[in-house]
């Protein structure tokens, strides 16, 4: 069973999100929190592999929750949840080490699917949402850019040419077809890239692209 935690400070949504997960059967809602304060003492206590976060709460938000949470060691992974497809906060989320987000009336068969997801490692990199949040929110200073096109040098130019499609969303059987590489090899670079850039996950890698301006 994948154990996760709900955070919201609506209850009805809370109650729905319970619901829709636990008829899934391999997913189990060990605890609810009202706000971030709760969450991460929520995160000590039980812990959980998941957590979805509301984005938008009284008292301490989601995006001040995630922030302590990640930094835990073995800290679970963390979605954040909103009503807005365009919300300015998931950026800097997504920045700390969220591993995406999901709209509050995502139907229930990708709700599910998305936790499997996340607990299974993988980070949440839609195309149709996600990357629309990176391109719009992302800062592009000058000296953010200059500094995330120094970090990219270093990589070699398959490698280059993995993180820039990894960027876009696609997954590593995406990449595979479009760049004529097994999975696995796709796999293996994507891997090395990230430990060679120092990143958590491929959501800060394809935000360090769009940073960079190369996508």
């Amino acid at each position: 069973m994948i154990r996760v935690l709900v955070v919201d400070d609506e209850a009805l949504v809370r109650s729905g999100l319970r619901m829709i997960l636990e008829a899934a059967g391999d997913i189990s809602v060990i605890g609810e929190a009202r706000d971030g304060a709760e969450a991460v003492s929520a995160v000590g206590r039980l812990r959980p592999e998941v957590v979805l976060m509301d984005v938008r709460m009284p008292g301490m938000d989601g995006l001040t929750a995630a922030a302590r949470i990640l930094k835990a060691p073995e800290a679970p992974k963390v979605v954040m949840l909103t009503t807005f497809d365009a919300d300015e906060y998931v950026h800097e989320a997504l920045r700390l080490g969220a591993v995406g987000f999901l709209l509050k009336d995502t139907p229930p068969r990708e709700l599910a699917a998305a936790v499997r997801t996340v607990a299974g490692g993988q980070a949440m990199l839609s195309p149709s949402v996600t990357k629309r949040v990176i391109e719009q929110y992302a800062d592009r200073a000058p000296s953010r850019a200059e500094a995330a096109r120094r970090q990219l040098e270093g990589l070699t130019d398959r490698e280059e040419d993995v993180i820039k499609a990894l960027a876009r969303g696609l997954s590593n059987a995406e990449i595979g077809r479009e760049l004529r590489l097994t999975e696995a090899t796709v796999k293996a670079h994507v891997s090395r890239v990230l430990a060679k850039l120092g990143l958590a996950n491929r959501v800060q890698a394809a935000i360090l692209v769009h940073d960079a301006d190369l996508n």
